[in-house]
C-alpha cells in the first residue's frame, strides 16, 4: 500500500503531466486512503443538497455546493463557505458527480489561497456504462468505498 506521501506525488505527477492549475488529481481509492490516513486531509463534496439527498453521501465529508438545483446556479458564497469551514492549509480534495464541477472548485479554491488542492477523478458517480448508467464505470461508489443514502 502506498504512503500519503507516494499518494500526493503521483496526484501532483498527474497535475503536470495534464497541465492542471492546481495541485493535484487523485483517483476515488486515493482519496479515501489520504482521509483516513493524513490528518490534514479534507474531502469537500461540491455537489449539490439534492444529489446528497437523493443520491447519496460520503461520510464525513464537507458539503458545500458549488451549484444549486434546480437550475445549477452558481453559489455566489462557495468561497466565504469554504474559507469558514476547512482551513487554508488543508489537503482539500474536491468531489462532484464525475469530476468537472471538482475540478472547477479546486481551481477556485487555489485561486482563494488555499494551498494544497486536489480534484478527485471520476467523482462520486463516475462516467456512463454503454448503457448510459452512472456508478458502474469509475467514481468513488463504484470502488466500493463509504457512503449513504437518504
Amino acid at each position: 500500500m502506498a504512503t500519503s506521501d507516494e499518494i500526493l506525488a503521483r496526484a501532483q505527477e498527474r497535475a503536470r503531466a495534464q497541465g492542471l492549475p492546481y495541485d493535484g488529481a487523485l483517483v476515488p481509492a486515493e482519496a479515501h486512503q489520504l482521509l483516513r490516513e493524513h490528518p490534514k486531509a479534507v474531502l469537500i463534496d461540491v455537489r449539490s443538497r439534492a444529489e446528497w439527498d437523493f443520491v447519496g453521501r460520503v461520510p464525513g465529508a464537507v458539503e458545500v455546493e458549488w451549484k444549486s438545483y434546480p437550475g445549477m446556479k452558481p453559489n455566489a458564497q462557495f468561497v466565504e463557505q469554504l474559507t469558514s469551514r476547512v482551513p487554508a492549509d488543508a489537503i482539500a480534495m474536491f468531489l462532484c458527480r464525475s469530476g468537472g464541477r471538482s475540478h472547477e472548485t479546486a481551481l477556485a479554491a487555489k485561486r482563494a489561497g488555499f494551498n494544497s488542492t486536489y480534484n478527485v477523478l471520476e467523482g462520486f458517480e463516475g462516467d456512463r456504462d454503454p448503457q448510459g448508467h452512472r456508478n458502474t464505470v469509475g467514481g468513488w461508489r463504484a470502488a466500493g468505498l463509504p457512503w449513504t443514502q437518504s
